[in-house]
């Protein structure tokens, strides 16, 4: 399902967060948000499912407003893995999963044969059939992360929505879970720290600085070296892994003494 974001602007006590961001996002494509911290991706992701309502612009999935759309039905098209979540309130893992059923449930529904049968092909799907009776408190991060993937999953929803689903795993967690989202075939938008990570995932990238779009279209295109330096303050090349054969993005400080050569003259 296709999105598309119009004019969007966020301002938080008169300070611009987000300012004239438009883009478009291809149906079954892997679009990743890249930035430094304090540009925006965030934001973004939150104005996408109706965490944030913001002060300009709109955004469609499909044909619809968003925020012209009810909860249950938003529910039904747009799934989320956000970066909080709560850790004290006991739940199996089970339990948690189970909740992305809800916006397919009547009110005060029980899950049903339906609903437990999705439940454990998701945690299938993710490799976590073995957890179901786990606490989810008492899970490693990055099976945390895989558990809240198949909540996601369960609610069955052409969009999937990840803000920095790899964040703070190890790199063997990292890679099966990109692995894993790649293969979903969903429309699928992800804030994503590793900008080799992106390079190497993505189909479309959207470089964010400052709450502006700064470049977007194919990964190699974008993350060029001028402006990974002007966003990153790094000096990069793309060249072929050595291992996969992928594009693979390599960086570097920068090189100060040909700064101070310049300002020297």
């Amino acid at each position: 399902m296709k999105i598309s974001v119009s004019a969007l602007g966020v301002a938080i006590d008169t300070a611009p967060i987000l300012d004239d961001v438009h883009l478009d996002i291809a149906p079954g494509s892997f679009t990743g948000l890249a930035g430094p911290n304090g540009s925006g991706k965030s934001t973004l992701l939150r104005c996408l499912y109706r965490a944030l309502r913001p002060s300009s612009g709109v955004v469609r999935i499909g044909s619809d407003d968003v925020w012209r759309t009810g909860a249950k039905q938003a529910g039904r098209r747009t799934a989320v893995v956000a970066q909080e979540h709560g850790l004290e309130h006991g739940y199996s893992v089970l339990e948690m999963v189970a909740m992305g059923r809800i916006p397919h449930q009547g009110a005060f529904a029980r899950d049903n044969a339906a609903d437990r049968d999705v439940v454990r092909a998701a945690l299938e799907r993710v490799g976590l059939a073995w957890a179901g009776n786990r606490v989810f408190a008492s899970l490693s991060g990055g099976e945390r992360q895989r558990a809240l993937l198949a909540r996601a999953l369960t609610q069955q929803t052409p969009v999937l929505l990840l803000d920095e689903l790899t964040n703070h795993l190890d790199l063997g967690a990292q890679l099966e879970l990109l692995e894993l989202v790649k293969d979903l075939g969903l429309t699928t938008v992800a804030a994503l720290h590793d900008l080799d990570h992106a390079l190497a995932y993505c189909d479309h990238l959207v470089l964010l600085a400052n709450g502006t779009v700064v470049a977007s279209g194919p990964p190699a295109e974008t993350l060029t070296p001028h402006r990974v330096e002007t966003v990153f303050g790094v000096r990069s090349a793309i060249v072929p892994h050595p291992l996969t054969g992928r594009p693979h993005l390599v960086t570097a400080p920068p090189d100060r003494s040909s700064a101070e050569r310049d300002q020297l003259g």
